[in-house]
């Protein structure tokens, strides 16, 4: 069997396909790399359930100027092994305020709110996504779900399973 030997055109092509696939490194984030990129890296650790070290990727991030990154700093703190509520409900509002109709800090909110009692809040959140859903969206679903589970527990919090 015959092994082909690459010519300088195919080192060529293969080296031009690798730069053309390689992505930034997170940590090389600035203020030429697009939004989602600057968050990939918190939503990865989100993903893999790993609350601190998202933080820690939203820390580096620093960008509270943006909703998303201040949704995500709130899920995160929401969802960490000693959650801080008043915390996440402060990154929740600031996302509302740059973006008030940010639906994932309306969904999130709407669920901090349960957790916390507070079922006007909770559907006062919901009636927004249900304006901003024509006919409906997942954040709308999911927060509907999670205050029926909140009203068939007699009006405690249930988490999704």
């Amino acid at each position: 069997m015959k092994t082909a030997i690459p010519t300088h055109r195919h080192l060529l092509v293969c080296a031009a396909l690798a730069a053309a696939f390689q992505l930034p490194a997170y940590a090389a984030d600035n203020e030429s790399t697009p939004p989602a990129l600057k968050l990939a890296a918190a939503r990865s650790q989100i993903e893999a359930r790993n609350r601190q070290r998202a933080i820690a990727e939203l820390k580096k991030v620093e960008d509270t100027a943006s909703a998303d990154w201040n949704n995500l700093m709130g899920y995160s703190l929401r969802k960490g092994k000693t959650p801080d509520y008043a915390g996440a409900e402060r990154h929740y509002d600031a996302a509302l305020r740059i973006d008030p109709n940010h639906r994932g800090a309306l969904e999130y909110s709407g669920e901090l709110y349960l957790i916390l009692g507070n079922l006007p809040k909770a559907e006062e959140r919901q009636g927004r996504l249900q304006r901003l859903c024509n006919p409906a969206c997942a954040e709308l679903e999911d927060l509907s779900k999670a205050i029926d589970r909140y009203k068939a527990a007699g009006n405690k919090y249930v988490p999704e399973e």
